[in-house]
């Protein structure tokens, strides 16, 4: 049935949702936040025989949250100045109908919904005739941002380019563009951003060896534990950005990580599978050149085991967090051709251990702030943050206590002309610790420890007394060995 408007209203826009009223995927986001779940993949093996009935699987195994997807604001604007003036809008997606009518409960803006129900999929050719069905060959206006848009744009009076210019000049070959809204943020900065090399001061650890071995003057060691860092740095990224998809929609709900760029639409997840797949070709390449190949895959098995599913364990995911950083230090250990030595695996364990609780500790504080019972993909409540920091707390007093230890063992002492000197290095722990948990339980603490101490200027003049310490004490600069 034809719909006919009056000569005095403007003809009916009808909308696309993936990548024109949201900057994403939503199908594509549904089956990267469903990589845990079998049914998914089973799911995503029907497009072979049916493209909207594996649509409507994925859309019912893993229906999108409509309130917290990452909407083109400026564009949604545009909608609603449209809608108040009096204009027909129509929601018009190859998204599954579930989909569609959870993005118009949500919006309340449109008029009408057009969508795949299981049996057609709702896309080009479809598209255009159930438009022209409804509104007449070139009565209605059309807002996509796809080359697969171009044919509704043939069979409609104007377009209304969501994208670049490329796109706005092929739609103009079809329908006279009424209007254009160009990409908002860049690509590439979001690459970067999705990279988090903010996180990348944690694989100095792979350094460590070196100095515990008296060993600062071995270029080959130093080569070799950069070619490591090369490697724990491409590897953690690409990590991180498995980590993303994989949380895409508890991120669109979490007030800070909602601006990530997956999460805020500004990068695709196939543009995240194709980083991915890069930057752990190249984490590869520099495991290899590092003679920590081992090590490296161990950390990226055990780094994407916690981000798929681990996280979601109390503790082990905690030990696993420590882990993660002790596996960097025997990393440079074998890389360097300088082993970990006992005193710094037992420091390092317990010390990282609080730090990994300290995150923890910092994120049931934040849900407790904001009024909620526990995070999502998490296995604690925020009634556990007591127990939690208790436990962080002992872990830091313990890391201390081996420090200690260490600091008067006899085989210490010859190493250095002013052993004394190491005792300074004691107390300055010891402050650092303690400052660290005083600022989670101050609410302060909002990145990963060692982030933030990289930003904080008080754990740099630490890090300058306890290297003056160790000048002070002897010229090679050893610690822990």
């Amino acid at each position: 049935m034809t719909i006919h408007e009056s000569q005095t209203k403007p003809l009916p826009l009808a909308v696309d949702l993936d990548g024109t009223l949201v900057r994403s995927d939503t199908l594509v986001d549904s089956l990267a936040a469903g990589l845990r779940n079998w049914r998914i993949l089973r799911a995503l093996l029907g497009v072979f025989k049916s493209r909207a009935m594996m649509k409507r699987q994925v859309a019912e195994l893993e229906p999108v949250d409509a309130a917290s997807l990452p909407y083109n604001e400026a564009f949604l604007d545009y909608l609603k100045a449209e809608k108040a003036s009096g204009r027909t809008l129509v929601l018009a997606t190859a998204a599954d109908r579930s989909t569609a009518d959870a993005v118009q409960a949500h919006l309340g803006l449109f008029d009408a919904v057009l969508a795949s129900d299981g049996v057609h999929n709702l896309k080009g050719d479809k598209k255009a005739t159930a438009l022209a069905d409804m509104f007449g060959e070139r009565g209605f206006v059309y807002a996509g941002n796809d080359a697969s848009d171009l044919k509704v744009w043939r069979r409609a009076h104007a377009a209304v380019v969501v994208a670049g210019a490329a796109l706005a000049a092929r739609a103009a070959n079809a329908a006279p563009v009424e209007r254009i809204f160009p990409p908002a943020g860049s690509k590439l900065r979001g690459m970067l951003k999705a990279m988090r090399p903010y996180q990348w001061v944690k694989n100095l650890l792979v350094l460590v060896p070196l100095a515990t071995a008296h060993a600062l003057g071995d270029v080959s060691g130093w080569i070799s534990a950069g070619w490591a860092f090369a490697a724990f740095c491409a590897t953690a990224s690409a990590i991180y950005i498995i980590n993303d998809l994989s949380d895409l929609k508890a991120d669109r709900q979490h007030h800070r990580k909602r601006r990530r760029p997956f999460a805020s639409g500004v990068l695709s997840a196939p543009t995240g599978l194709a980083m991915t797949f890069t930057l752990l070709v190249a984490g590869a390449f520099c495991a290899v050149q590092s003679g920590a190949a081992i090590w490296v895959a161990l950390y990226g098995i055990s780094s994407l085991s916690y981000s798929l599913f681990l996280k979601e364990f109390p503790l082990v995911d905690i030990f696993v967090l420590a882990g993660l950083y002790t596996l960097r230090l025997f990393a440079g250990g074998e890389a360097t051709g300088h082993p970990v030595s006992l005193w710094l695996l037992g420091f390092s364990s317990f010390f990282f251990l609080s730090l990994a609780l300290v995150k923890r500790v910092s994120e049931m504080m934040t849900k407790a702030q904001q009024g909620k019972s526990k995070a999502a993909r998490r296995g604690y409540g925020v009634e556990d943050a007591a127990i939690l920091q208790l436990m962080g707390v002992a872990s830091a007093f313990t890391a201390i206590v081996i420090l200690a230890l260490f600091v008067q063992d006899e085989t210490v002492s010859q190493r250095y002309s002013s052993p004394m000197f190491l005792w300074c290095i004691v107390p300055l722990m010891l402050f650092w610790l303690c400052r660290i948990w005083l600022s989670t339980a101050r609410g302060y603490m909002h990145d990963d420890p060692i982030v933030y101490a990289a930003k904080d200027w008080v754990s740099w003049l630490v890090s300058i007394g306890v290297f003056g310490t160790l000048a002070a004490a002897a010229k090679n600069f050893p610690v822990l060995g």
